[in-house]
């Protein structure tokens, strides 16, 4: 419901949504909100390319990254096993903070301007899926399954490769849809590391075009804010930019719907 108020108030003439408020039908039918935000189309698609590139690749990698840490601390036989695992749950419940996190990045690794700020960032941040691969790793692998391919002549890379993998789909598929949401709906990093129009986000676009709007609107010559108001699509527009930033989202997820309720049930019952 929520979500079909949002379609019709951007589909709204900006005058109804002062005179008559929000409704789930438009009163006054417009197109004027994305007629506005296409005025600045090539900007939108290559944002939009930024963030679908930023997305699949720091999703696969991140996904990747994960496996290859909750593997090796499910198996009871990994040399110091209980420090790391201390170290991963640590970085769970505290962090750096802003400060020394934007002089790593930005200036020791130097990543400002640069489209890795927009992965790295996220790729480092994962304890939490690390814990979870862990513990479904431990509760759907017998250990009596890796000692048999060991005597097999199977090494680690064929175990993961052969075994792990494909015994871990459906809890990478989980971690791989809560890691393509946080990528897609990430503004923060983009706002701290990118200032060069040309690396913005969706997210950070969307949020440029809406403070510009506003700007206009809160710096209206007086004498004129009444008609201006009315011809300036304020509100329909804020609504419009939600739209254009949640869509991808929400068509993807019908397809992933079963592997986010079997994270979220798993993580609440074996967390």
């Amino acid at each position: 419901m929520p979500f079909i108020l949002l379609i019709s108030a951007s589909l709204t003439d900006q005058s109804s949504i002062i005179v008559d408020g929000y409704s789930f039908v438009p009163n006054v039918f417009s197109t004027s909100a994305y007629e506005f935000l296409m005025s600045r189309g090539s900007d939108i698609f290559r944002a939009y390319g930024i963030s679908v590139f930023i997305t699949v690749f720091g999703t696969v990698v991140g996904v990747a990254i994960t496996l290859l840490i909750a593997y090796p601390l499910s198996r009871k036989v990994t040399p110091h096993r209980s420090l790391i695992l201390f170290i991963v749950f640590f970085s769970i419940l505290f962090n750096g903070g802003l400060v020394p996190t934007y002089l790593i990045y930005a200036q020791f690794l130097e990543m400002k301007n640069t489209i890795w700020a927009l992965i790295i960032p996220g790729l480092l941040t994962n304890g939490y899926y690390i814990m979870l691969m862990r513990v479904f790793l431990q509760g759907s692998m017998e250990p009596a399954l890796i000692e048999s391919a060991e005597l097999d002549g199977a090494n680690e890379y064929r175990i993961l490769w052969h075994i792990v993998i494909p015994l871990s789909t459906s809890v990478m598929a989980t971690i791989g849809l809560f890691t393509a949401i946080m990528y897609w709906n990430d503004w923060t990093n983009g706002m701290v590391y990118i200032t060069d129009p040309s690396l913005f986000s969706i997210q950070n676009l969307l949020q440029r075009i809406m403070q510009d709007v506003q700007f206009i609107v809160t710096n209206l010559d007086s004498s004129n804010a009444g008609s201006a108001l009315q011809e300036m699509p304020s509100d329909t527009v804020k609504m419009a930019i939600a739209v254009i930033g949640s869509l991808p989202i929400l068509l993807a997820y019908p397809f992933f719907q079963k592997y986010f309720i079997k994270g979220i049930m798993f993580g609440a019952v074996k967390g």
